[in-house]
């Protein structure tokens, strides 16, 4: 009996983008689909639970928070189980948690029951899903790397079109017991998709090699790896992310939650009321993987923080714009628009964090961030419905969500614009694909451009000879010597 592999990324491994890697891209559009449309299409079981408990909508609403904040509150936890025993068993393991919890909601007695089976331990599942899904999409794609994250993003929108219609059929046909039951059995493809991230393998290396690294690796053991790395922290990049991406968090939700609200106030009907959010989810669908199609190009890529920036404040803009509306087609507009905003957002976020804080890091990065945007994800819908209870007009939250979301895009363009700057111990040698690492080698280079390899054999010894004769003069290594 094998212990768990831990899919440590190998240092020599080269992200293969493409080959497995496009398996491992199908796991994860079908992890994001559960994981952010299962949320919201649970609550097309609320009025059967509202007629089964006797209790009221605010009390089944708790049911899809609950699911979201264990989805986002529990990232350090997943970043710990990732680091310890590896993505593939912490998905497989989540996935019988997800299918578990939905079973025993089906034998719920009382509203605390679903809030426990379907909330607590279905949302630590998918939660065990998601994150892992996502860093696995980063070690099998380098250069491909935005696409893979806008088609996996994609898997949002249209697992909500597929699930929302499906959970009203098995609530029709079986109940919402036996949609639960039957929905559990639908979450066990979470393990499938967990089998499907298969570890990088370094390339083989010769017998003589292997026996000199176990040599090497016996002189001096390996330190202790971290479960969670908290010097992310020191990361001036890191830190402009996660707090705009917090104060994004706090509007980003809001107008999907309250659309249908605002249609039906001005007196459209329930059924032309709820179109608008499949108008949303369809323009959503081919925006995520056309954003990041674009974002892959050569002169965005480096750039890409800052079209995340004008994603946001697209964002925030539509909402703004769309709190005077007054009518069912200006209501129909903001959904195209913010369907395409939305999907922009969705596509580059994770991309954009990966650029930031690298593959080794980006496990304990994502748990921190997700943590942080769980605090913003039960603050802000909450109070945009106090809001709107307090002043019974819906322009006033839309306003407050554009101006949250606004708000964020400027956090995190000045703040990259203004604080991050090249090190001065950071050459632009190490930029990749760039012109100015191809000038430094250059520069680098023997006179008369040739390697030294190249040179002729007199001058590699006329070379060597004075490099020997400047370390005996202390010309080389002594700074003050040499100027």
């Amino acid at each position: 009996m094998g212990g768990a592999v831990v899919d440590d990324e190998p240092s020599d491994v080269k992200a293969p983008d493409g080959g497995w890697g496009w398996a491992v891209l199908a796991g994860g559009f079908v992890i994001t689909g559960f994981s952010y449309a299962f949320p919201k299409a649970v609550s097309v079981f609320f009025k059967e639970l509202i007629r089964e408990f006797g209790v009221g909508y605010s009390d089944c609403a708790w049911i899809s928070s609950i699911l979201l904040a264990m989805l986002y509150g529990t990232g350090p936890l997943c970043s710990v189980l990732v680091n310890k025993f590896g993505c593939r068993p912490v998905m497989m393991v989540g996935g019988l948690f997800a299918s578990l919890g939905m079973i025993l909601a089906s034998l719920a007695t009382s509203i605390i029951h679903i809030y426990l089976c379907t909330g607590v331990i279905t949302g630590l599942g998918l939660a065990l899903n998601f994150q892992p899904s996502l860093i696995m999409l980063n070690r099998y794609f380098s250069e491909k790397r935005p696409l893979a994250n806008g088609l996996s993003a994609a898997g949002s929108p249209v697992a909500l079109c597929c699930l929302s219609p499906l959970g009203q059929v098995l609530q029709y046909h079986y109940g919402w017991r036996g949609g639960f039951l039957i929905l559990g059995g639908l979450l066990l493809n979470c393990c499938a998709c967990g089998a499907l991230m298969r570890p990088l393998v370094g390339p083989k290396k010769p017998q003589d090699q292997e026996l000199q690294a176990v040599d090497q690796t016996e002189k001096k053991p390996k330190p202790p790896k971290k479960l969670l790395d908290f010097s992310v922290f020191k990361d001036r990049g890191f830190l402009i992310y996660a707090i705009a991406a917090s104060i994004m968090v706090l509007g980003l939700f809001v107008p999907p939650v309250f659309v249908v609200s605002y249609a039906k106030e001005m007196g459209n009907e329930d059924t032309k009321s709820a179109l608008l959010l499949t108008i949303l989810g369809f323009v959503d669908i081919f925006a995520r993987p056309t954003c990041g199609l674009i974002a892959g190009m050569k002169w965005v890529r480096p750039r890409c923080v800052y079209l995340f920036s004008f994603a946001i404040l697209f964002n925030g803009i539509t909402d703004v714009v769309s709190s005077q509306a007054t009518d069912y087609p200006g209501l129909v507009v903001f959904c195209i628009f913010f369907g395409l905003s939305y999907g922009m957002v969705g596509a580059l976020q994770f991309e954009v964090l990966m650029a930031i804080v690298g593959t080794k890091k980006f496990s304990s990065a994502l748990g921190l961030v997700l943590l942080m945007e769980a605090i913003a994800v039960l603050v802000g819908p909450p109070g945009a419905g106090r809001l709107l209870d307090t002043t019974h007009n819906y322009m006033h939250v839309f306003l407050l969500a554009g101006c949250e979301v606004i708000l964020a895009s400027i956090v995190i363009c000045l703040g990259n614009f203004l604080c991050i700057k090249k090190k001065p111990d950071e050459p632009e040698a190490h930029l990749e694909n760039g012109a100015p690492a191809e000038m430094e080698k250059l520069n680098s280079l023997p006179e008369g451009g040739k390697t030294e390899s190249e040179q002729p054999d007199g001058v590699r010894a006329g070379s060597g000879k004075a490099m020997e004769g400047a370390e005996k003069s202390g010309g080389v290594g002594n700074p003050e010597t040499a100027l």
